[in-house]
């Protein structure tokens, strides 16, 4: 049962994640990024870590897609704002090469065991998560927390018409 919902929630993830990159509406596109994020989410509770199953949520799909459609309509892309697509070379070579790996996935998916090693005991507790990030990853965390001030202060910056 567990390895259908994986099917559906995946082919989700991976087809929201197409619709990402392929819509020319920014908005459109940033909702499809919300609908990836949930999905990778779902995966993330399939595989028993719920606590980074709510954060994946709350953080990802909820606070920082908030600020894209913040931002996205600040600047307000209208229809000249958006670049036209050409078909060239490196384009054509890029969806044959992607193609090509694709279908090399398809094949090499029938000689995978889809079993997975058991978990630890105290594998996704909020507890030990928390452990994790204040000592081990304390300075991975305050970068991307700089990171993300640094990405508020841009967009401000945006916002101001009249510097």
């Amino acid at each position: 049962m567990e390895l259908i919902f994986f099917y559906i929630f995946s082919g989700l993830t991976v087809l929201t994640a197409l619709f990402v990159i392929s819509f020319r509406n920014t908005l459109s596109a940033a909702f499809s990024l919300v609908l990836c994020l949930f999905g990778v989410a779902c995966l993330f509770a399939l595989l028993g870590a719920h606590f980074l199953a709510a954060m994946q949520v709350l953080v990802y799909a909820g606070a920082i897609m908030v600020l894209f459609v913040f931002i996205i309509m600040l600047l307000d892309l209208g229809k000249g704002a958006l670049l036209k697509i050409k078909l060239n070379f490196p384009a054509v070579v890029g969806v044959l090469f992607g193609s090509y790996l694709g279908v090399l996935l398809v094949l090499r998916l029938g000689y995978l065991s889809l079993s997975f090693p058991p978990l630890p005991d105290r594998f996704g507790e909020v507890r030990e998560v928390g452990r994790l990030l204040f000592t081990n990853y304390l300075i991975p965390f305050e970068v991307a927390s700089i990171l993300l001030l640094v990405a508020i202060v841009g967009a401000v910056v945006l916002a101001k018409k009249d510097l």
